[in-house]
């Protein structure tokens, strides 16, 4: 065992180095194919800068071509100007001989108006013709200015994108070196991943061996660890058995010596003649009779007689005196105290009971009736609220139903009250089921049946026409009139219909120092 053992460390330190060496390979395999992605992800990169670099030089060379082409008709249209101008120069100067010549001629008579007019107009169309020319000439000088510095232009732009075609290529140059290279570093990856693999493979084989061997060892290990569990257990139960035998045959001399010293403390009789006289071989007196029971009269019968001794039976006799000398207890000499005063606090007791179930009887009888009022008197308020909500809600909604219904008419303490409201035109019952303005105007309607069915000397409502427009304020104006002559109402509203038919009119009013005012003004 434990040379399997030292086998076993020797292969898992080998497992340990293998896997070490496959982490190591496979973190460089991981290393060479980074660089392998960013090489080729640079060579990718370089090849589309090349392609948008010569069509870029295209692009140039053809706006060069044109801007070459332009500068030739430029100059072409430039010499043209200059022909004009000179062809034009030459008219002026012939003009101006002509012109010359006649003034120097000896006026005979008067001179013919049309040639002179003819004259002068052939001078202003011939300088007219001169300052176009001029101005064709300037505007051909300056298009051949900016040509001449597009072309400049455009050929610094030639000569840098030249440059960076040069540029791109020696970098194209360089990466197709680093990408030789890469490769070459792949190759090389790739050969020593193979080799890695190989030995990867070569340690997987012979981790498994070891790990074979290491469980063919661990099954020998736990069968031996198994019988020696076992053999232990055996000796373990062996050595339990003798020691009890031991503790038992211990605590039997000493109970022997102890009941042999009682009888003789005791009884004054010495453990042989106890033996003689109470041994197994004498025969044993019957025992008393058990409760219930009736002993034979003959006094030959075997239940009178003594019977031989077995030790059972006579277990059962001495478990039983025992049990019957335990209920006895010890003898208390103060129990007739003791009684007496458990029985005056039960006779106490007994009198506070019964007064409690006298009281008890008495607030069933109070809340019996208690409930019997609440009963009448909700049941009689129901009714006539239920009455006069009727006629409030038809007066309220003209044309329409309303009216309130008990959830549990069996149990009117515990019933509850729904409102069905049926205004007119409309089938819903439900008051959730209507608008905002129709379920204010029938909880109105629910308090004016209240205060109908249960007057009160007076009443305040919290702006409870807000939601109503004028027909239906007008319908609570005259319900809010009939209330008011026989209570007193305080209405917060401020809606002007309901302050016209009030008898006083209250208001709050902040002045400038910020401090509230109170206005008030009676009507009638």
């Amino acid at each position: 065992m434990d040379e399997a053992a030292a086998e076993l460390a020797r292969l898992d330190a080998r497992r340990e180095t293998a896997v070490a060496r496959r982490q190591a390979a496979q973190a460089r395999r991981e290393e060479a194919g980074a660089l392998v992605e960013d090489l080729g992800r640079r060579r990718r990169a370089a090849e589309q800068a090349r392609a948008g670099v010569a069509q870029q030089l295209g692009r140039l060379a053809g706006q060069a071509k044109g801007a070459a082409g332009e500068a030739e008709r430029g100059a072409s249209a430039a010499a043209k100007a200059q022909d004009a101008l000179e062809q034009a120069l030459a008219e002026v100067e012939e003009c101006a001989e002509r012109l010359a010549i006649a003034e120097e001629m000896p006026v005979e008579e008067e001179p013919d108006t049309a040639a002179r007019d003819r004259l002068a107009a052939d001078g202003a169309n011939a300088r007219q013709t001169e300052m176009e020319a001029r101005l064709q000439l300037r505007t051909h000088e300056e298009r051949v200015k900016g040509l001449a510095g597009r072309a400049d232009g455009l050929d610094r732009a030639a000569r840098a994108e030249r440059e960076a075609r040069q540029r791109a290529e020696r970098r194209r140059v360089r990466l197709r070196h680093e990408a030789e290279v890469a490769r070459a570093v792949a190759d090389g990856a790739r050969q020593l991943l193979a080799h890695i693999e190989v030995s990867l493979r070569r340690a997987e084989r012979e981790r498994s061996a070891a790990e074979h061997a290491k469980g063919l060892r661990e099954r020998e290990l736990d069968g031996a660890r198994g019988r020696g569990r076992d053999l232990k257990g055996e000796l373990d139960k062996l050595t339990d058995s003798v020691h009890r035998g031991e503790v038992l045959g211990a605590e039997k001399r000493l109970r022997i010596e102890q009941v042999e010293g009682r009888a003789l403390e005791e009884f004054g009789v010495e453990a042989a003649a106890l033996a003689a006289e109470y041994g197994p071989d004498q025969p044993v007196p019957p025992s008393p009779p058990a409760e219930g029971e009736r002993l034979p009269e003959d006094p030959e019968h075997p239940r009178n007689l003594p019977g031989p001794f077995v030790r059972g039976e006579q277990e059962k006799r001495l478990r039983a005196a025992e049990r019957a000398y335990q209920q006895l207890g010890k003898v208390n000499p103060l129990a007739l105290e003791e009684f007496a005063a458990l029985e005056e606090r039960h006779q106490f007791l007994s009198e506070q009971l019964d007064d409690l179930r006298r009281t008890r009887a008495d607030l069933l009888q109070v809340v019996k009736e208690v409930d019997q009022r609440v009963e009448q008197v909700f049941t009689e308020a129901y009714r006539d609220t239920a009455r006069e909500f009727e006629g409030v809600f038809s007066r309220l909604f003209p044309g329409g139903e309303g009216r309130l219904v008990l959830t549990d008419p069996d149990d009117m303490l515990a019933t509850g009250v729904d409102v069905e409201a049926r205004p007119p035109g409309k089938k819903v019952k439900r008051l959730s089921l209507l608008s905002g303005g129709e379920r204010s105007l029938t909880a109105v309607a629910l308090l004016v049946s209240i205060f109908k069915a249960r007057p009160s000397p007076f009443y305040v409502m919290d702006e409870v026409e807000a939601a109503l427009d004028d027909t239906n304020l007008q319908r609570l104006i005259r319900i809010m009139e009939e209330l008011q002559e026989s209570s007193q109402l305080i209405v917060i509203t401020h809606q002007k219909r309901t302050m016209e038919v009030a008898d006083a009119l209250y208001g709050v009013s902040m002045q400038g120092d910020g401090v509230s005012k109170v206005i008030s003004q009676r009507l009638r």
